[in-house]
């Protein structure tokens, strides 16, 4: 079953939800401000996504913003990102959906049709 990680007031999480239900896929809505993934679960999610750890950043979430992150990160280790990662849900990028064998970060049609064939 695929693990989906939204924010309830997200208008990408909603859409992907909605096309997650037109495709009748089953899946589990966790709440990422409420239940995020802890450091062990995005090192996983990490490694398991072959993506670049920049794409797991919520890059236009307020929090990000606040505290500078732009400009921070560059000079952050991975360890140390992952870790400052699994703080705060919202600096996670969502929706971040989770299958057996693959992770996708935020909501792209082709690439969450691609991975669910």
């Amino acid at each position: 079953m695929l693990t989906v990680y939204c924010y309830s007031r997200c208008t990408t999480c909603k859409k992907a939800l909605a096309w997650l239900d037109e495709k009748g896929m089953d899946y589990q809505v966790i709440d990422i401000k409420t239940e995020h993934p802890d450091e062990a679960a995005l090192r996983r999610y990490y490694a398991m996504s072959g993506l670049p750890l920049k794409r797991f950043w919520n890059t236009s979430g307020i929090p990000y913003r606040e505290m500078g992150l732009s400009k921070k990160l560059p000079a952050m280790s991975e360890d140390e990102q992952l870790a400052l990662l699994a703080t705060d849900g919202m600096l996670v990028k969502r929706p971040l959906m989770v299958g057996d064998d693959f992770v996708l970060t935020g909501f792209k049609e082709n690439e969450w049709a691609e991975k669910l064939r």
